[in-house]
């Protein structure tokens, strides 16, 4: 008789002290072996990302292979940068402080965006502070359409519905961000021959949230495998402080503080994390939805955004496209 096993969150559970030695193994091969590099750098923000990603690297190359970059500008979060010395700190690695306010100014990055949003909100200016948002997909339903949250310095907050050139450029200016960090990432790789690591986990890379030739450029992605759920157990593993395991994960792009769910993924990353691997796996929705505490409807419409997600991202995965291919250089 077939015996039924119930879906619940332990599909995700790993043995996380294997894990642990199997990408170090790979990582000490991949850099030092094929990549034929000295060490590494990252940026490192304060997120559970980078930091289990600079965890790793020390792990497996040790301290002084590892090279860490803070690059605050005018938007960034206040406590980025202290939690990102006090990881370098924990872990004993040299590190850099790169502010990109200037670069960012220069290209026009403030002012381009600055623009877009006064054609929706005339008044935003000086002192005032934003950040785009989604709807929620379990709760408003509908199209999934940005809106621009205006905060004014006496504290009022303004929320318009985004048209599509605003939006767009919006997004493209505030793409200088994460190019020009990534720029700085691989002045200093090009410095120390050291190789770039990129640090986004298995939802972003999956789903698209990542810029192109930006955060999404790397030499090495050694948690693009792991769901959430996975990198923050995988943090208790590795000794990451306790106060940077319990940031809620966010974008650290706008001045107003912004989830990665409003911003982009509507739902909590621990409910993603179970409809992602249900629907990578091909586990119904009525199977998938006790576990994530959503009804079977619900699940399907993630399992839909998921789809909706891929395919308009799937331009981000892509190589350059040539008219022939090179098979003597692969």
């Amino acid at each position: 008789m077939k015996v039924s096993i119930p879906f619940t969150a332990d599909v995700l559970r790993l043995d996380y002290a294997a894990e642990i030695d199997r990408l170090c193994a790979w990582m000490h091969e991949t850099v030092f072996r094929n990549l034929r590099k000295k060490g590494v750098v990252l940026g490192l923000s304060g997120g559970i990302d980078s930091s289990v990603c600079a965890a790793l690297c020390v792990r497996a190359l040790g301290p002084d292979k590892v090279f860490g970059i803070m690059m605050p500008e005018h938007d960034s979060e206040d406590d980025s940068l202290s939690l990102g010395e006090h990881l370098a700190e924990h872990l004993g690695i040299e590190t850099a402080v790169e502010n990109i306010s200037g670069m960012l100014e220069g290209a026009g990055c403030y002012r381009r965006r600055d623009e877009a949003i006064r054609q929706v909100v005339p008044t935003y200016g000086p002192g005032c502070k934003m950040k785009i948002v989604l709807p929620n997909l379990l709760t408003e339903g509908g199209y999934r359409l940005f809106s621009v949250v205006v905060q004014t310095p006496e504290g009022e907050q303004i929320k318009k519905r985004l048209p599509l050139a605003a939006y767009q450029t919006i997004v493209a200016a505030t793409n200088f961000k994460q190019r020009c960090r990534k720029m700085m990432e691989y002045f200093h790789g090009d410095r120390l021959n050291y190789a770039v690591i990129g640090t986004p986990n298995r939802l972003e890379y999956d789903q698209g949230f990542f810029v192109k030739q930006g955060d999404g450029a790397a030499d090495l992605k050694p948690i693009a495998h792991l769901y959430k759920t996975q990198v923050y157990a995988l943090a208790e593993a590795l000794d990451v402080p306790e106060i940077i395991r319990q940031r809620p994960p966010t974008t650290d792009t706008y001045s107003l503080p912004q989830s990665q769910e409003e911003f982009y993924f509507a739902v909590p990353y621990d409910v993603l994390d179970l409809c992602l691997y249900g629907k990578n796996h091909n586990i119904p929705a009525e199977v998938v939805a006790p576990a994530a505490k959503l009804t079977a409807e619900h699940v399907e419409l993630v399992y839909g955004d998921i789809d909706a997600k891929r395919k308009a991202t799937r331009y981000l995965h892509l190589a350059p496209q040539v008219a022939e291919e090179f098979p003597e250089l692969i």
